[in-house]
């Protein structure tokens, strides 16, 4: 087999494939293995006719077309694999250019990603902000720490409060039948929160441990399950316990029963991990508005096979993490009054950007020479298996072409970005810290 490719009209590359009269041969023997169990000849068992009486009785090319699929199926992929420059974004437009008992000839049309050309990403002039830790945000950290470790007390001598805690199970109903979402067991309720539909708390209140409370309730006309909105239903409650916000004896005991020694340290340590978070904050922005400016210099418009695909991948990623919280893409619909259209819609301008930043990316790997070399690729590896407490080996068993190719990806980004980033001018802007 012999095969020329050239550049061909609006993003393709046109490949022309010749086998010889010995190769077009064997393609058709080939296609006759897979396809005389179809053909039934008076005088012949089913699947047993000889090749040269099927050609007999229905023409010499009897197995042209089965023959062609044979072998475009075997040198078109062939071909990619020796040609790595042509990244084909759809499938190929294939024609036949000759055919006869002395070869065959085809043209594929391969549409590609377009050959686009970047603008100057050295010494691009950008300001970076830089963000104070202030006493203010390590006073605000300390009082949400304090708000997520509060110290709690069992009530015994009263019933329960506004603002107390309670342990219940419930099960919810309306005319009678129960319904999605409606049954629980050992949730927690702070009453007075407004966390459950109006009016479910209130009726909690004055309820001891062991009490069975029957609370009615009318939904939302906006509830966002359609189904229970502006509903009337009955959620029959256990209550198991009932606790009390305390306060820590001082500022000090509170700081050991999170494991600091003192106030002063666990102040020390809040605002380290503060300091952290903005240089990783400022410094993340700084490599999106770098890429960005680097990206608005291509001469690029992804083709609507990029972005289709492009924003597939939105969604399955929106849908795996709404599947950790057990949610479903229909479910998040509901809740925010959309449609799985509306969102793929939405995810548009994210995706085309996000290929903006990817192709200028490649460019930047290409006119640089940057690789991703097999260490490379085996330390984020080892990054992506302990950020999900995994072991390589375990790892690896997810692992398929796309995920492969994403890891890839994200380490030429990061020396792409280093590049960048080191050859700016970037002025350093301080401001108050803000989360």
């Amino acid at each position: 087999m012999k095969y020329t490719t050239a550049q061909g009209e609006k993003s393709t590359v046109k490949i022309t494939i010749t086998l010889t009269a010995k190769e077009w041969a064997d393609m058709q023997d080939k296609a006759y293995e897979k396809t005389k169990g179809k053909y039934q000849i008076p005088g012949f068992r089913k699947g047993h006719v000889p090749k040269a009486i099927i050609e007999q009785h229905y023409g010499k090319g009897a197995f042209y077309e089965d023959g062609i699929n044979e072998a475009f199926g075997k040198y078109y992929y062939d071909i990619l694999e020796k040609e790595p420059a042509i990244e084909p974004i759809d499938r190929p437009d294939v024609s036949i250019d000759k055919l006869s008992e002395k070869g065959l000839t085809m043209i594929a049309v391969v549409p590609v990603k377009p050959d686009v050309k970047l603008g100057d990403y050295k010494g691009i002039k950008i300001k970076k902000v830089e963000y104070n830790v202030t006493d203010a945000d390590v006073q605000t950290e300390l009082d949400r720490f304090l708000d997520q470790n509060s110290f709690e007390e069992e009530v015994t001598g009263r019933p329960a409060e506004n603002g107390d805690i309670t342990v219940i199970d419930y099960s919810g109903s309306v005319d009678g039948v129960k319904f999605d979402g409606g049954t629980a067991e050992n949730q927690t309720l702070t009453l007075g929160s407004g966390a459950f539909i109006p009016g479910f708390e209130d009726q909690l209140v004055g309820s001891r441990p062991g009490d069975e409370v029957r609370v009615h309730v009318t939904f939302p006309a906006q509830y966002h399950a359609p189904e229970l909105a502006g509903k009337d239903a009955e959620f029959v409650c256990k209550v198991h316990e009932i606790r009390e916000s305390g306060e820590y004896g001082s500022q000090d005991e509170f700081a050991k029963a999170v494991g600091c020694g003192s106030y002063e340290d666990l102040r020390a340590q809040v605002r380290e991990n503060l300091r952290r978070y903005y240089d990783q904050r400022a410094e993340m922005e700084l490599q999106d508005k770098l890429m960005r400016q680097a990206a608005a210099t291509l001469d690029y418009t992804p083709s609507e096979a990029e972005l289709h695909e492009a924003v597939e991948q939105q969604i399955q990623t929106m849908e795996a993490q709404l599947a950790q919280r057990g949610l479903r893409l229909e479910d998040y619909c509901k809740f925010a009054g959309a449609t799985p259209e509306s969102l793929r819609e939405d995810a548009r301008a994210d995706a085309e950007q996000a290929l903006r930043m990817q192709k200028a990316v490649d460019r930047i790997a290409i006119l640089e020479g940057l690789r991703a070399s097999q260490k490379d690729l085996d330390d984020a590896m080892q990054v992506i298996a302990r950020e999900n407490g995994l072991s390589l080996d375990q790892l690896k068993g997810y692992c398929d072409d796309n995920f492969n190719r994403a890891v890839e990806n994200s380490v030429l980004s990061t020396k792409a970005y280093a590049l960048v980033r080191a050859l700016a001018d970037v002025t350093e802007i301080t401001v108050g810290g803000q989360k």
